[in-house]
């Protein structure tokens, strides 16, 4: 049986009380350059799309869970491009407040992902791109068992210049 449930956090689905914590991270122009955000959100566009966040992975091809300590959401982390043929998607990773980082979260919560994505979801792995300067989160998935697999150069572009991105990848074997 898989198990949402870790010892310091929970990944659970959205809920529409969530409206406030999903507009204060989409609208926090730090994590852009990560999540390839351009423009703002309204509150109107983001309870649109918490109104839909129940579809199925396998019609919209992507899953978002919030990570939760108790009743306090403290990040996301996020399948997309799910591709069941291939047995393949990607991962991302937020945990919005700084002082909420390096306490063994982001490890949890994808440790988590990963027993749910390949025990329930039956997928073989799971990619993730991180640009190239972002130690904290290289870091991170190379702790997991992600292994650097590929390096798109000139990848991003952000505040004028070119940035790499870092593939990573985690088989299960």
């Amino acid at each position: 049986m898989v198990n949402l449930q870790g010892e310091n956090i929970h990944l659970r689905a959205l809920e529409p009380t969530d409206l406030d914590f999903l507009y204060e991270l989409e609208n926090n122009s730090d994590l852009w350059e990560v999540s390839g955000t351009t423009t703002p959100y309204s509150r109107h566009v983001l309870k649109l799309y918490l109104e839909n966040a129940h579809r199925d992975i396998y019609d919209v091809k992507q899953l978002r869970l919030c990570i939760a300590k108790g009743d306090k959401v403290l990040g996301l982390i996020d399948l997309f491009d799910f591709d069941p043929q291939n047995k393949r998607a990607g991962v991302g990773i937020v945990v919005l407040e700084h002082n909420e980082r390096n306490k063994g979260i982001g490890a949890e919560a994808i440790s988590l992902l990963c027993d749910y994505v390949f025990r329930i979801l039956g997928l073989r792995q799971l990619y993730a791109n991180v640009m190239e300067g972002n130690l904290a989160s290289l870091h991170l998935f190379k702790k997991m068992g992600f292994v650097e697999v590929g390096l798109k150069k000139d990848w991003i572009l952000s505040n004028g210049e070119f940035k790499n991105e870092i593939l990573l990848q985690k088989i299960n074997t």
